[in-house]
């Protein structure tokens, strides 16, 4: 049986430095589920937005989660941070195993453009190995808007994808049927967390690999402990959930091909057309 203990810390945090109350956090889910394995939390819970807060990696921040992961032997996905490299600035999710060490580093592949300004797009998808238990992905807020992103994770081998976020926008209910989407195109468990309080919106949301919800929270602090069996992502792979679609099959088997994804198809076509990206500007006018 590949079965993991997961709790989704969805905290009501401030921009500044939240350390101290996460770590007090993930000590208080260790002593009350015990049976826990893994902890994440949302993008950039460290200390909020802001650039200024970068750093190179390996630095102090992360050190401090190591030390934590390894205080308290689990696997730690801590949110995001922005990371410092040369003159570049990426939104970073590390990911931290119970020895405590960094295991892995996943580079926001998209950000939110045109608003997280000065901040480069990561080149790599991520995946990392819990030993017994099975694969899992790392993608982080508007990658999902991007349905290659999740696909390609599940091509890689993801039966999880650990999705960290941080929305404080009115397109939150949209991204709650893109994560169910997500779980049930590419049939594996889909954890999408969000911060609360005066970061963002909540409403974190779990599916599993057949679409179907798992938990849906609200908009305050919430703490999210669930045990994910991989063992039925195999299942509904080879079967299909409920005995019904496989879509990774056919999606294997197909012989179409994709026009858009043709070398330099950006270059022509619809999307050619749409002009710069960029903030939209007001529509009134001063005479």
């Amino acid at each position: 049986m590949r079965r993991l203990g997961i709790a989704a810390l969805q905290l009501e945090l401030e921009s500044g430095d939240n350390l101290d109350v996460i770590a007090a956090e993930i000590a208080s889910v260790r002593r009350r589920f015990p049976w826990v394995d893994m902890v994440v939390l949302a993008e950039l819970a460290s200390y909020g937005a802001s650039i200024d807060r970068a750093e190179t990696l390996p630095g102090p921040t992360e050190q401090r989660y190591q030390e934590i992961a390894r205080q308290h032997s689990i696997w730690l996905l801590p949110g995001s941070l922005y990371e410092r490299a040369g003159d570049r600035i990426y939104n970073t999710a590390p990911v931290i195993d119970p020895s405590g060490k960094v295991v892995a580093r996943h580079r926001k592949i998209y950000p939110f453009l045109p608003y997280e300004r000065g901040v480069a797009c990561g080149d790599a998808h991520t995946v990392f190995d819990v030993p017994d238990v099975g694969r899992f992905g790392v993608s982080i807020c508007y990658d999902m808007w991007f349905p290659e992103t999740t696909r390609t994770l599940a091509w890689m081998g993801a039966e999880v994808v650990i999705h960290p976020s941080l929305t404080n926008t009115i397109d939150r209910d949209v991204e709650l049927a893109i994560a169910r989407a997500s779980a049930a195109t590419n049939q594996c468990y889909f954890i999408d967390l969000n911060c609360s309080g005066r970061l963002a919106f909540g409403r974190s949301s779990a599916f599993g690999p057949g679409g179907e919800t798992l938990h849906i929270a609200g908009a305050g602090r919430e703490i999210i402990a669930l045990e994910l069996d991989l063992d039925l992502v195999t299942n509904v792979r080879e079967r299909g959930w409920q005995g019904l679609t496989q879509p990774l099959k056919s999606f294997r088997d197909t012989p179409v091909k994709f026009p858009p994804y043709a070398p330099d198809a950006h270059r022509g076509g619809a999307l050619a057309k749409l002009g710069t990206l960029e903030r939209p500007a007001g529509r009134m006018t001063k005479e």
